[in-house]
């Protein structure tokens, strides 16, 4: 119990440098741009605004008989939910909401907040996410790494229907336009409509109803780029292409850290990372009575962590959210500008076609099972049933 209260905090002060330098250089966070020696204010607000999920400890067992904290090997799942956590605040409250400690938030805040507390029955929690990763050859109790990670949240997003993400994750470092924009213009899984329907009746706002009264149109997309950006250690002809990646309005930042210590990166400054760490055991917060949650915990209010960019592992994964397609093609363009026409070594490609040697592209579907998606991993032989669902349907 010693080891797994001071295990990270050794790693944590070796990179952790407490106040910002006096600099004129800028800061960027998540797409936007602050400026320390004008509005330091500012830059702690935007921080302590994100989602901060940390480790946690006294929640009901995993799968009923396995652990009831995830200090020591929770952190990339721990990450994984706030970039995903980012991307629903930004479709639901906006880029620009904030947060302030004890002033009433809106109820899409608390709904969001519920999709993540460490209880079974919570669409991103802990557990969900936990033995989701048994499916990804992942035990319950190892630690995954950021693909892994993008794979669990891609499974996982099937069952949640009032956030309806469409959570596309690229393969062999190859972002395919086609294949994207086939999975956001999906009619809904219920509806009999016509996929062709879909895009011959698209409104001027990008939404319409079909005859069975769902809305079709674009759904929001969760785009993540898993990369090696090197062998053993970060290559530094990748580090401005990454950099511009934080500068994009689209940005959820990006999952990585060091070998089984993983950090949520959300911006930079010259060429440190500044980022929030999961590496704080706290105890499990329940809904309260009125259905809202105590959520002063799960927002970090100090000055965030920085790393140098150099010391970063090379496994990471990039994350974007457009929210409607048009910000899906200034993403394009930009990264057709920023990224690729200017490396030599591209970090990732883009194409606009689905590449024919690759297996056809069907968009994923929520298997036909009989449980919600709260309940549905209740045991390991029905998440194998439907490991064998899900790869079947991504081929």
């Amino acid at each position: 119990s010693v080891l797994s209260r001071y295990e990270n905090q050794i790693t944590i002060l070796s990179d952790y440098l407490e106040e910002f330098p006096e600099t004129d250089e800028p800061v960027w966070i998540l797409g936007k741009q602050h400026h320390l020696n004008t509005d330091k204010s500012k830059l702690l607000l935007d921080v302590s605004a994100r989602l901060w999920f940390t480790y946690r400890r006294k929640f009901s067992p995993i799968g009923g008989t396995g652990p009831s904290s995830d200090a020591g090997w929770g952190c990339m799942l721990r990450c994984g939910q706030m970039m995903l956590a980012q991307a629903l605040i930004c479709r639901h409250l906006g880029r620009d909401w904030q947060w302030e400690k004890h002033k009433k938030q809106p109820e899409e805040y608390h709904r969001i907040l519920r999709c993540f507390l460490d209880r079974k029955d919570c669409c991103y929690s802990i557990h969900q996410m936990a033995q989701m990763g048994v499916g990804e050859g992942k035990s319950i109790g190892e630690w995954f790494g950021p693909n892994t990670v993008a794979q669990v949240l891609k499974k996982l997003a099937l069952f949640d229907e009032w956030n309806s993400l469409a959570v596309y994750v690229s393969m062999d470092n190859t972002v395919v336009i086609e294949d994207i924009k086939k999975m956001c213009w999906s009619p809904p899984q219920s509806s009999s409509v016509a996929h062709s329907s879909a895009h011959l009746h698209r409104s001027a706002l990008g939404r319409t109803r079909n005859t069975a009264g769902f809305c079709t149109g674009w759904k929001p997309l969760l785009l993540i780029i898993p990369l090696r950006l090197g062998i053993n250690h970060i290559n530094p002809v990748y580090i401005d292409a990454f950099k511009e990646c934080f500068k994009m309005p689209q940005s959820l930042g990006a999952l990585g850290g060091k070998p089984n210590n993983a950090y949520y990166f959300i911006g930079f400054l010259g060429n440190e990372l500044i980022y929030l760490d999961p590496h704080t055991t706290q105890s499990f917060v329940d809904l309260e009575e009125n259905g809202t949650v105590d959520d002063e915990s799960f927002h970090c209010q100090q000055a965030p962590h920085r790393m140098k960019i150099m010391n970063l592992d090379p496994s990471v994964a990039l994350g974007f959210f457009c929210k409607e397609e048009c910000d899906f093609d200034n993403w394009c363009s930009l990264v057709q500008k920023e990224i690729l026409k200017q490396q030599s070594l591209r970090m990732f490609e883009l194409v606009q076609k689905h590449p024919p040697h690759w297996p056809p592209f069907i968009p994923p579907t929520k298997p036909e099972v009989t449980t919600t998606g709260a309940e549905l991993i209740e045991s390991t032989d029905k998440l194998f049933e439907m490991e064998e669902e899900f790869e079947i349907l991504s081929v």
